[in-house]
This record gives structure tokens, sequence and C-alpha cells, in this order.
């Protein structure tokens, strides 16, 4: 199942796009952009967009019986896959939703969900620290070119998250 692209150069959030698509009746999407002025976090903290780095969110109906968890897991699963092709070194899960290199923080992943005339859609916003990392006190960052001979794209990067969410959007009981 095919998923619409829509890009951006600068928007609030994609999280907030896709809230607005889903309203507007889009049944599904990836967004991207290049600028982030509100980026959000988990527990309403601010996610911050550094320029290079990649931000986007991915929107579609889900089955109104899986978990939290489960979505979750899924969605952990499928960036790690993609970070670990592209630099083969160890990357661990930190629940419930960052993506650590040598302990520390590459990505964070923000799911949210939103009822739609008995649909139940889901939004997974994906922000990955490509070519610079953000300090933040307390909480060491890093960034995937950091692990590179070659400098990673995000444009190719946001490619392969949208066909591994196309390949993998069954899961979800789409």
């Amino acid at each position: 199942m095919k998923l619409k692209k829509y890009l951006y150069k600068k928007v609030e959030s994609t999280n907030n796009v896709a809230l607005r698509l889903i309203k507007q009746g889009n049944q599904r999407g990836i967004i991207l952009t290049d600028q982030q002025t509100k980026g959000k976090g988990q527990r309403k903290n601010k996610w911050i967009s550094a320029k290079g780095n990649l931000f986007l969110s991915v929107f579609f109906e889900i089955s109104k019986k899986i978990s939290l968890s489960k979505i979750i897991n899924l969605n952990l699963k499928i960036i790690k896959k993609i970070i670990y092709k592209k630099i083969n070194t160890l990357i661990l899960i930190k629940k419930p939703n960052d993506i650590l290199i040598n302990k520390k923080k590459v990505c964070g992943i923000l799911q949210e969900t939103i009822f739609k005339q008995n649909r139940k859609y889901l939004i997974v916003g994906i922000g990955i620290n490509v070519s610079s990392s953000p300090k933040i006190n307390n909480y060491p960052t890093t960034f995937l070119n950091n692990y590179t001979n070659k400098k990673l794209s995000r444009l190719e990067l946001f490619k392969e998250i949208k066909l591994l969410y196309e390949k993998n959007l069954h899961l979800f009981g789409v």
C-alpha cells in the first residue's frame, strides 16, 4: 500500500500537519520537512530540530484492536532496522521511544492516535539526527554521520523509511 508524499520547507510540526491532513479526509501519507519550528517530543517536550536532520511523520489507518505496546515496538523496529543498515554498530532501544548509539540519543519517535468517522489513525513522528545533534543538558545526543565514512542523505533515509512502512503496514492491522 503506497503512502502519498507531502513535502514542506518549514512547518511547526509534522505531526500537526498529519492531524490536519487526516481531518481533511486523507487516509495515509508521509510528511517530510526541512525545518520544524515547534517539533514535539514525548510528554509535551520539545524536539529540537537542527537543520540537516530528518523530520517526518507517517500516518495511516490502524486496527482498533492493536495494542499500544505493539505499535511502539513495530515503529522502533522499523527505524532501528534502517539505522543499523546504514551504520552497522550497536543500536539500543530506550523505552518508550528513543533509539541510542553508544548510549547517546540519535532518534526519537512520537506516536499519536486520532479517531475520525469511527476509524482509528496512527501518526508516527520521527526525528533522526543525521548531520548534527542538539546539546541537551543531562541527555547525551549523537548523529548518524558520526559513524559513517560516506555522508548519509536525509532524503535517502526518507525514501527507505517510506518503503519499509509501505511493506509493513499490514502489521498494524491495515
